[in-house]
């Protein structure tokens, strides 16, 4: 096992330009399975007969161990090196994707699809936490966060547009066959273009690993239950008890332990605990978005997976050009301009949607969606540079663990938790129509009760995406400068993180 290098010594990658291809084309990976499968849903319904309980779980299963592995991906990484803990998630990763597509039941597509996210939470706190190894903190640290935000922000959606454009035109299976070739090409190039970053010496923590995984598990599975069950069921109640016990435990055990897989004292560094929790607001708020308006476009205007993908293209695009706005903003004038803007533009866009009808077309969601665009642009690259700014080296790949870890549980707390809102809403207007028509639902009737459900969700999301918002008004306190190490509250990261 390498040892650490002394305090102040640089690690930097040996071509900047590949390295970053090969690190951003792992990330979009990643990312696109976070929303590619959503078109093809009732393709693979019909395809594999899956029953519409089991359908869920292609998700879940995915967001499941993707979210409750991510803290000891980036531990592993620390101990036993992140390029060499990067390659292996993308050699997991690529194998669990061709076995997705060979799958003949669904049993066999849900397991599979776990193990996607055993690979996908090894590889993305690693990746991230390359960059911050091989790339200089400043203008070439910049540039690359504004690229790795771009893939973050803007792969959900054009995750959309490439799972319509193979499902209606190849197969559904290629929406996971085609996570082959690019997984073999960063496996090919990724010993080329990337530096081995140091490592710590120590051990794993085990007891910590183990109650933060099984308590993340829990916590995910028990709010995913809240959405097909209701908050009050023993399917949510259950889990949920079960997660907070072992989260405390967690914590109990990370404040003991000499070698802890988590040092409480990272949260001491006030922008970067602001930073973790405007994450997870402002993805709790937008992440469940692009399930409703995919539900909204294919079951109230009819469209096929193949023009509802398209539909995101502009969303995807304003993500990428305001994430490469924001990266040189937050050179000349820091994060919290950028920050207070895109979280500002998240809440009006979400407000806007809110007020789509059955009758809306495209034009008037083409708004929302370039606003919302803007937000997430501005807002992540600032949100990932303060998560990983002034850390240690031998920390960089917990702070990226933690980071990814509350965009995972951010999502799957508000697809819980506005599902439950939108099904609760559309049962509730169902009714009142119910009464006006002595009981008799009209196909029109029960479309407006549907669009009503999802405007509802998309209001509560914009009241969650505010509370981000406050958040950065409050807690986040950088000066108007480049973020650099010698800026940053955490003066033990500035020995190793100098540009």
């Amino acid at each position: 096992m390498n040892h650490p290098e002394p305090a102040g010594t640089k690690t930097v990658g040996k071509h900047l330009g590949l390295a970053l291809v090969v690190i951003s084309a792992a990330q979009l990976m990643i990312v696109l399975d976070s929303t590619i499968v959503n078109v093809a849903l009732p393709t693979i319904h019909r395809d594999l007969h899956f029953s519409n309980a089991n359908l869920e779980w292609l998700i879940t299963a995915y967001s499941l161990t993707f979210g409750g592995l991510l803290l000891f991906g980036g531990r592993i990484g620390d101990l036993y090196g992140k390029r060499r803990m990067f390659m292996t998630g993308i050699a997991v990763f690529a194998v669990s994707s061709l076995l997705c597509g060979l799958a003949q039941s669904d049993i066999w597509l849900i397991i599979t699809r776990g193990f996607q996210g055993i690979g996908g939470a090894i590889v993305a706190p690693t990746a991230l936490a390359l960059i911050a190894t091989n790339f200089a903190e400043g203008k070439e640290r910049n540039r690359a966060m504004a690229v790795y935000a771009a893939m973050s922000g803007g792969g959900g959606a054009l995750g959309l547009l490439l799972g319509g454009i193979l499902t209606d035109l190849v197969s559904w299976r290629w929406i996971f066959i085609v996570n082959v070739p690019i997984g073999a090409l960063v496996l090919l190039l990724a010993p080329r273009a990337l530096n081995e970053a140091e490592t710590t010496s120590g051990r794993l923590d085990l007891p910590g690993a183990l109650t933060v995984t099984s308590g993340m598990l829990a916590l995910v599975y028990g709010l995913s239950n809240a959405a097909s069950h209701s908050w009050g069921s023993l399917a949510t109640v259950v889990p949920l008890t079960v997660a907070v016990v072992l989260l405390v435990s967690f914590v109990f055990i990370e404040s003991k332990s000499a070698e802890p897989l988590m040092p409480i004292d990272i949260f001491k560094n006030r922008n970067r605990s602001g930073t973790y929790a405007m994450m997870l607001c402002i993805i709790t708020g937008l992440f469940s978005m692009f399930y409703f308006m995919t539900q909204f476009l294919q079951n109230i205007l009819g469209w096929s997976p193949l023009k509802t993908g398209v539909g995101f293209l502009p969303m995807t695009l304003g993500i990428v050009v305001a994430a490469a706005i924001a990266s040189q903003l937050v050179g000349k004038i820091g994060i919290r301009v950028p920050l207070l803007i895109g979280h500002g533009a998240a809440v009006v866009g979400l407000v806007w949607l809110s007020r789509l009808t059955t009758s809306s077309s495209y034009a008037d969601m083409l708004g929302p969606l370039l606003i919302i665009s803007l937000g997430m642009g501005l807002a992540f690259v600032p949100l990932t540079l303060t998560a990983v700014s002034g850390v240690r080296a031998d920390e960089a790949g917990l702070a990226s663990a933690l980071l990814n870890t509350t965009q995972q549980v951010g999502g799957a707390l508000g697809l819980a938790i506005l599902a439950t809102v939108a099904i609760d809403a559309t049962k509730s207007k169902m009714q009142s129509l119910a009464a006006l028509t002595h009981g008799h639902l009209t196909r029109a009737a029960t479309a407006v009760a549907t669009t009503h459900g999802y405007t509802t969700a998309f209001e509560f999301g914009a009241g969650i995406a505010l509370v981000g918002f406050v958040i950065s008004l409050l807690a986040i306190r950088a000066p108007r400068l480049p973020i650099r190490a010698e800026n940053d509250l955490d003066t033990r990261g500035a020995e190793t993180s100098t540009s």
